[in-house]
């Protein structure tokens, strides 16, 4: 199937690693140019040079999604190079695990917020103007399982990863009559960096192995394995894309069933 998003200009934040930068290379692949960013500038430019060998234009902007001079910067730069905005795919490096009573409530809370929810928030302010001017747009949320079944140990994503899925729903009414659509992806148990530091953590925590985490989760899955992120990316590109449409306001779970519950 044709995606239509050759041409198409497809910004994806913290895309060095992982989940962001499978979903990178996921629209070079369709033929979208490109507006990237992370922190780490060496494995930033590793992949806009993979994903130049598509025949992609690539932006690659060093920045820090949780300041917001960093974020007008990314959004600004992406609009004088491309001259708009089509797609935005929200991303950001999860907060450090632990329970409630590990966090106390200033630093590490505010710290959370601002990466997970408010990077968020700013990011899609800054497209806003552009996709309006471009008459739509989509906006690809990425959030987690956890904002259905929260995930012990996690109490700072938990929290904050439920008010980026309720931002992305309140917006796709708002934004519905400018034609930009807004929706959540939820991954599951991704086969990623900080899946594994996760395993890492919880393993410490019940004084077993990571491999003995991983198969206990993985028993838990009805596909029985741990998701590929290039999996993850094929269904956020898909959202993105006019093939999707007539999907605004919905939470698509990429988990291999992991998530039991109905709604």
């Amino acid at each position: 199937m044709d995606l239509g998003l050759r041409g198409k200009v497809a910004m994806v934040a913290a895309a060095s690693q992982g989940l962001g930068k499978a979903v990178a290379l996921g629209f070079a692949r369709e033929g979208a140019n490109l507006a990237i960013c992370s922190r780490n500038r060496a494995a930033l430019e590793a992949v806009a040079e993979e994903a130049r060998a598509h025949g992609v234009d690539v932006l690659a902007i060093p920045a820090d999604v949780t300041r917001a001079e960093d974020i007008t910067a990314f959004v600004e730069r992406t609009v004088a190079h491309f001259g708009g905005v089509d797609i935005l795919v929200t991303n950001a490096g999860g907060p450090p695990a632990g329970t409630f009573q590990d966090f106390p409530d200033d630093a590490p809370w505010q710290a959370a917020f601002e990466l997970t929810l408010l990077s968020a928030v700013r990011l899609i302010r800054g497209v806003l103007p552009s996709m309006r001017a471009r008459g739509g747009g989509s906006i690809v949320v990425m959030t987690s399982s956890s904002i259905k079944v929260p995930i012990p140990n996690l109490i700072l994503s938990n929290v904050f990863r439920a008010g980026v899925a309720a931002l992305a729903k309140t917006l796709a009414e708002e934004f519905a009559p400018y034609n930009i659509r807004v929706n959540n992806v939820l991954p599951g148990r991704i086969a990623t960096e900080r899946l594994l530091y996760l395993d890492r953590v919880t393993a410490e925590r019940l004084g077993v192995d990571p491999e003995t985490v991983r198969q206990r989760v993985i028993a838990t899955i009805p596909l029985g394995r741990y998701g590929d992120p290039e999996e993850f990316a094929n269904a956020v590109v898909f959202l993105a894309s006019e093939r999707a449409s007539y999907i605004t306001g919905a939470s698509l779970q990429v988990d291999g069933g992991y998530i039991k519950c109905i709604y």
